[in-house]
C-alpha cells in the first residue's frame, strides 16, 4: 500500500541539527517532509494534533500525548552539564520567588518545577515568557532558557545554573531532554525513515554544523564543536532510560504528569547501508 510522503517535525537549534542534517542533505532526504520552523513545544503540539507522523519532542510530552512509539537509541540529552538548558538568576536562589519559563520548553519547565519543590525546597511562581533574558529578568527573579538563545546571552552580573548538572547532582543520573516519537497509528508511513542512520550521519557532520551555525550565534566554531561532542549526548542507553523514567516518576509524584505509562518502543529500522551490505 502506498502512502504519501510523511511529515516530521524538529526544531532547528544547533543541538537538534545533528539529528536532522541527514534529512536535509543526506541519504534520508526525500523520505519525509521535514518541518524545522517549530520550537520544541510546537513540535509536540503538531504531533498531538496529528499534523505530523513523527517529531522530536520534549521528553515529558511522551507521557502527555497518547499512543506514541518511542524511537530507540536516539535522543538529545546530557551525561553531565548540557550548557544550553539554564536557570539564570538575578538574585540569590534563596530569594527567588518568580521564575520565567521559556515558552519553547516543556521538559525543562517541568524539571525546574521539580528542582524548586524537591531539591531547593522553596516556593516560586512560574510564568511563560519568550526566550529573551533581559526581558525575562526585567519582570521576574529568574528565568529558564533553552537551545541556541541559552548559548549567547550576556551573563555579566548573573548566576547561571546548568539544569542537567543540577539533575546529575541531585539524582546521579543523566538527563534526557528530547526524544523522537512516532504516532503509532501511522507508523507504517514512516517505516522508511531511519532515525538512527540520520543520527549517525549527523554525528559525523558535527564540525561542519558547528562552522555553519557559528556566524549566526557569534561563537567560535571550535567551541560549538566541543558543545556538540562533549556536552550533548545523542544516545539513549540504559543509564539514560533510567534517568528518563526517574524524571517521569518524579513528575507524576509532584503532580506534573497524571501517571507514568510504560515505554512503547518503535521497532528498529534496518539502515539502508545494512540493507545493501
Amino acid at each position: 500500500m502506498a502512502y504519501a510522503l510523511p511529515s516530521i517535525a524538529a526544531s532547528d537549534y544547533l543541538n537538534s541539527a545533528v539529528l536532522i542534517h541527514d534529512f536535509l542533505v543526506g541519504e534520508q532526504r526525500g523520505r519525509c517532509r521535514l518541518i524545522t520552523d517549530a520550537a520544541p513545544s510546537r513540535c509536540a503540539a503538531l504531533l498531538q494534533q496529528g499534523d505530523v507522523a513523527a517529531a522530536l519532542i520534549p521528553a515529558v510530552e511522551y507521557q502527555r500525548i497518547p499512543n506514541l512509539l518511542l524511537v530507540p537509541g536516539v535522543a538529545i540529552g546530557a551525561k553531565h552539564a548540557v550548557r544550553s538548558v539554564l536557570l539564570v538568576l538575578k538574585k540569590p536562589l534563596a530569594a527567588v520567588r518568580t521564575v520565567a519559563l521559556d515558552t519553547a520548553s516543556r521538559t525543562s519547565a517541568a524539571l525546574t518545577r521539580l528542582l524548586f519543590a524537591a531539591l531547593y525546597g522553596q516556593t516560586a511562581t512560574f510564568h511563560p515568557a519568550p526566550p529573551n533574558i533581559p526581558q525575562m529578568l526585567a519582570q521576574y527573579d529568574a528565568a529558564v532558557i533553552i537551545g541556541d538563545p541559552a548559548l549567547t546571552f550576556d551573563r555579566q552580573g548573573l548566576e547561571v545554573r546548568d539544569l542537567a548538572a543540577e539533575w546529575r547532582r541531585w539524582t546521579g543520573l543523566p538527563f534526557v531532554f528530547a526524544v523522537w516519537a512516532v504516532r503509532a497509528e501511522v507508523e507504517p508511513q514512516v517505516r522508511a525513515v531511519d532515525f538512527t542512520a540520520a543520527r549517525d550521519a549527523g554525528l559525523r557532520a558535527r564540525p561542519a554544523l558547528a562552522a555553519q551555525y557559528a556566524p549566526a550565534l557569534g561563537l567560535p566554531a571550535d567551541e560549538l564543536t566541543t558543545y556538540l561532542t562533549e556536552n550533548i549526548h545523542y544516545g539513549l542507553d540504559a543509564e539514560d532510560i533510567a534517568g528518563l523514567t526517574h524524571y517521569w516518576q518524579l513528575a507524576a509524584q509532584y503532580g506534573l504528569l497524571p501517571e507514568v505509562r510504560p515505554i512503547r518502543w518503535r521497532e528498529k529500522t534496518v539502515s539502508s547501508a545494512a540493507q545493501t551490505a
